[in-house]
């Protein structure tokens, strides 16, 4: 390799912009080629008639290591949630706030006085919140794994908190309401939430993606888009990229795209291609009375159909033009992603008015569906001990993407970083 290595980095999401950035402060010649006309990967935004879509709800967790190494949260003008949920029951008619008395103290009182929480609950919450506070960055995704619901177990938590708000609330996380994914997501997500706050950036959450675009151009690397790569070839010490459009010889290459075709690119089966959907769909109420959250997300501790209901122009009121508010919803399963739009959003319309029995949301209209088949991938228990490593494709190509740490922003973007250290390590 040459003082100045060449460098191809096959896809534009999270993990191949870190990659990328990394790289060229490091003084290599990257060239970026992505598929798609935008970069972002899974992290993207769409205008629509005035309205900010991102593709399916997401929201940026700052308090990720790697957020506060890779991103200027400051420039992201980022509008927050505050801490904590309204648990919204239909068959009692009731909502009722569960939050974080140490970092929301204006819910202190609604907190406490909570009946779907049982005291003991609270202080088993707490207990957890400083058990994990005082863990290293390496006691996470190692060890021994079970399953959220028999984590939680374990620590005493009763089945009735696990029901209400656990299974709702993280089934927006990890798409998985049975909470049978891997307890390491639950216990790092959960420290991130005590040391940090989530929000989405006031542009959307593709806002994410361009600044890290720019971050990458900035440091010297180029971004294609429109222009994806077909094929790796690694030959002596470097390697022939196939795109669209021309054959590239390089020095190295990073393939950072998606998981099924990361494994056809490279041929490492430990990649993993079993994925977890989603359905988010959109809605516009023209209505400027806010659906009131107080900044929360609301759980629907009945069903998963919906699961969560955000009121999103309640948090981020530039997602809507003025006069309405953009409201979403989620519903997980396979079944939710081939149900009839309007089906969906009656469920969520009749799931919002028998929570908000004063108000009526006739009006509620949706505007767009996002039926996502991968959403992540899979992560029940031990799958993070079976994931590839970034040096694992033969010759000079590495991997870089949220699957060979785990599935989320986090994932990503320390995914990134670790191909670009490990490339410049071995060449």
């Amino acid at each position: 390799m040459s003082d100045t290595p060449n460098v191809v980095v096959a896809g534009a999401g999270l993990a191949g912009l870190v990659a990328a950035r990394h790289l060229a402060d490091a003084g290599a010649d990257v060239t970026v080629y992505e598929r798609r006309p935008e970069v972002g990967g899974r992290v993207r935004s769409r205008e629509r008639d005035g309205f900010t879509l991102d593709r399916g709800f997401q929201v940026l967790f700052t308090g990720y290591p790697a957020v506060k190494r890779e991103l200027d949260v400051g420039e992201l003008d980022l509008r927050r949630f505050r801490p904590g949920a309204v648990i919204c029951s239909g068959d009692e008619g009731t909502r009722s706030v569960l939050s974080d008395p140490l970092r929301d103290p204006r819910a202190l009182v609604e907190s406490v006085f909570n009946r779907r929480v049982t005291t003991t609950d609270k202080l088993r919450t707490l207990a957890l919140r400083q058990d994990l506070s005082q863990r290293s960055e390496s006691w996470f995704f190692s060890g021994s794994d079970t399953s959220i619901r028999e984590y939680l177990r374990d620590w005493g938590f009763s089945g009735k908190y696990i029901e209400n708000f656990v299974a709702p609330f993280y089934g927006g996380i990890t798409l998985d309401r049975s909470l049978s994914t891997s307890k390491h997501v639950f216990a790092y997500t959960f420290r991130a939430l005590s040391n940090g706050q989530i929000g989405v950036p006031a542009g959307g959450m593709g806002a994410i993606s361009e600044q890290l675009r720019a971050s990458a151009e900035a440091a010297g690397a180029t971004v294609v888009t429109g222009e994806g790569v077909e094929g790796v070839d690694p030959a002596g010490d470097g390697v022939t990229v196939e795109t669209t459009d021309r054959a590239v010889e390089a020095d190295a290459a990073i393939v950072a795209t998606d998981p099924k075709a990361a494994r056809d690119l490279t041929g490492v089966d430990a990649i993993p291609t079993d994925g977890v959907p989603s359905t988010t769909q959109y809605y516009r109420l023209p209505d400027a009375t806010p659906v009131e959250t107080g900044k929360k997300i609301l759980l629907n501790a009945d069903d998963q159909s919906p699961n969560v209901v955000v009121p999103l122009t309640d948090v981020a009121p530039e997602y809507a033009p003025d006069g309405h508010q953009l409201l979403c919803a989620t519903f997980l399963g396979d079944d939710a992603r081939f149900r009839d739009a309007d089906d969906l959003a009656s469920d969520a319309q009749a799931a919002l008015e028998s929570w908000y029995p004063e108000r009526s949301f006739g009006g509620l209209e949706p505007i767009h569906t996002d039926r996502i088949e991968f959403a992540q991938f899979a992560q029940p228990p031990g799958v993070h001990e079976t994931l590839p490593d970034a040096a694992d494709p033969a010759g000079a190509v590495y991997l870089a993407g949220d699957y060979t740490e785990w599935s989320s922003i986090q994932g990503a973007m320390e995914s990134g970083r670790v191909a670009a250290e490990t490339l410049l390590a071995e060449r």
